[in-house]
């Protein structure tokens, strides 16, 4: 492309989304003051950032960041602990708590990401479906929910699940408006079960969670969202008391429940990332906007649409190519601050269905919250592009892949 001045060229993306960027400031605004207030409600001390050993009774720290999570999520309960490893280790926890031999497991939002498929239906490897327990199905039409299947799937389920984000699936995310509609249409139509939301990637991006939208319970991961790029592990689950003690005495042991749980670091970074989760998903927001707005200048399809504000961090990006997707996703590699020397390749990752690549040049090694992107190396090879933990370093890296692309 002669003539291309990529500076011009990324200040005119920029001069675009000015509205959609004001808007954003104003979400983050709007949430920084709920975390705000449940730091407030909760009290919280310098005490709190302690660690402990052992078996960790009385262990004041873990206590109440499971309560500053809840006050900010509109929920009853929570479990914040750096003891769960991911969002998929999230994920399980609470679904084997919540979850008996004979119970069926019903998603009503297609069929859930690579990670948790092998949780729920594994062959002879500890999965829900060797405790006996069933797992049924509703596909997406058009990528939004499937009314009168789900009518259809209600009368056996004990677990309702719904995926808000879009996974590896060329879908928008939910919003809470549309997580609502569907919770409200399964109560009508009389179920009484737990409503349970996979809420990885999606916390701060709305006013509003799940929870405050009439979803039992909402589980995620600290390296995405809520860890606000400080948090170096770990996961949440929030929601109705009686589910978070029953997912509680998963999580250690039904003898015991949540009365333990040591962690000799302390918890400051999980505290202070929390409380800057608003201002960075805000900074993530504006990098997916901006690459967004470049890629389909350039004539590159991606998801989800650009007249509207994204209901969680991740875009995708179509490319029809196997070495195109592959380049792009070397170049946000190639501008990370950790790692940017490394080429990426497509491998053989635990949990996943087809090869991945990924870029992840990251301080908190696979953290979604910093600047990141990976996909299957399948047709119609999409890349998946999400965080930034500064809005400047996704304009840097913005530059870099035209560079290359253009």
């Amino acid at each position: 492309m002669e003539n291309f001045d990529k500076n011009r060229y990324i200040e005119e993306c920029e001069a675009k989304l000015a509205e959609k960027f004001r808007q954003i400031d104003n979400i983050a605004c709007f949430n920084q003051a709920k975390v705000c207030d449940a730091f407030a409600e909760n009290r919280i001390a310098v005490r709190h950032f302690a660690g402990t050993t052992g078996y960790g009774y009385g262990d004041e720290g873990r206590d109440c960041l499971g309560k500053v999570f809840a006050s900010a999520f509109g929920a009853e309960e929570g479990i914040v602990s750096p003891h769960i490893l991911s969002g998929t280790h999230a994920l399980t926890v609470a679904l084997f708590g919540l979850l008996r031999p004979g119970d069926t497991l019903f998603c009503i939002s297609g069929m859930p990401y690579d990670t948790i498929r092998g949780v729920i239906y594994g062959y002879d490897n500890g999965s829900l479906k060797d405790f006996g327990i069933k797992f049924c199905c509703c596909d997406l039409v058009d990528g939004k929910f499937d009314y009168p299947a789900i009518k259809m799937g209600l009368a056996e389920a004990k677990v309702v699940y719904i995926q808000r984000s879009r996974g590896y699936e060329l879908r928008d995310a939910f919003s809470v408006d549309e997580i609502e509609e569907a919770c409200a249409f399964v109560r009508e139509n009389g179920f009484k079960g737990c409503i349970f939301v996979d809420n990885c990637y999606g916390e701060f991006v709305e006013k509003r969670e799940p929870t405050e939208a009439g979803a039992d319970i909402i589980v995620g991961s600290l390296i995405k969202n809520p860890g606000g790029g400080l948090a170096q592990t770990g996961g949440y689950i929030c929601g109705k008391a009686e589910y978070i003690d029953l997912i509680g005495k998963r999580l250690t042991a039904p003898s015991i429940g949540l009365e333990v749980g040591s962690h000799a670091l302390g918890y400051q970074y999980y505290y202070q990332g929390f409380f800057m989760a608003p201002h960075t998903v805000a900074q993530a927001l504006k990098c997916s906007l901006l690459i967004g707005e470049a890629m389909a200048g350039l004539g590159y399809k991606n998801y989800p649409p650009l007249d509207e504000l994204p209901h969680d961090i991740t875009r995708a990006i179509e490319f029809d190519d196997a070495e195109k997707m592959v380049h792009f996703i070397r170049e946000v590699q190639y501008a990370s601050p950790v790692d940017s020397f490394v080429t990426c390749e497509p491998w053989d990752m635990p949990g996943y269905d087809d090869q991945i690549i990924m870029a992840a040049g990251t301080f908190v090694s696979g953290a979604s919250i910093e600047l990141s992107a990976d996909g299957p190396v399948v047709p119609p090879y999409i890349a998946y592009f999400q965080g930034g933990l500064t809005y400047e370093h996704g304009k840097y890296a913005l530059s870099k892949i035209l560079d290359k692309i253009v």
